[in-house]
């Protein structure tokens, strides 16, 4: 049995490492008591956000990870509601 991991494996596990990386720089970034760490934080939770969408845009080209698109009428329903919400 081979047990090296293959390219759509290892790209599936940077990914999920991206998510976690962002959610904790995102939580940090929310919890900074001064303007220039947040400011800081929030720099490197783009520079993360960034190379998370270059590695989807690679696996999701390459049909390793699939999306459904959404419906209008879904659409429509969740911008009236958060159009709502943010009034």
């Amino acid at each position: 049995m081979n047990n090296t991991m293959q390219d759509r494996d290892l790209m599936l596990a940077a990914l999920s490492s991206q998510k976690f990386v962002t959610g904790n720089y995102s939580t940090s970034a929310n919890e900074c008591a001064t303007p220039n760490v947040r400011e800081e934080m929030l720099g490197l939770l783009r520079e993360e956000h960034n190379i998370q969408a270059e590695l989807f845009t690679e696996i999701h080209g390459r049909g390793w990870y699939q999306t459904t698109p959404a419906e209008q009428p879904k659409v429509d329903q969740a911008r009236q509601k958060y159009q709502s919400t943010s009034m």
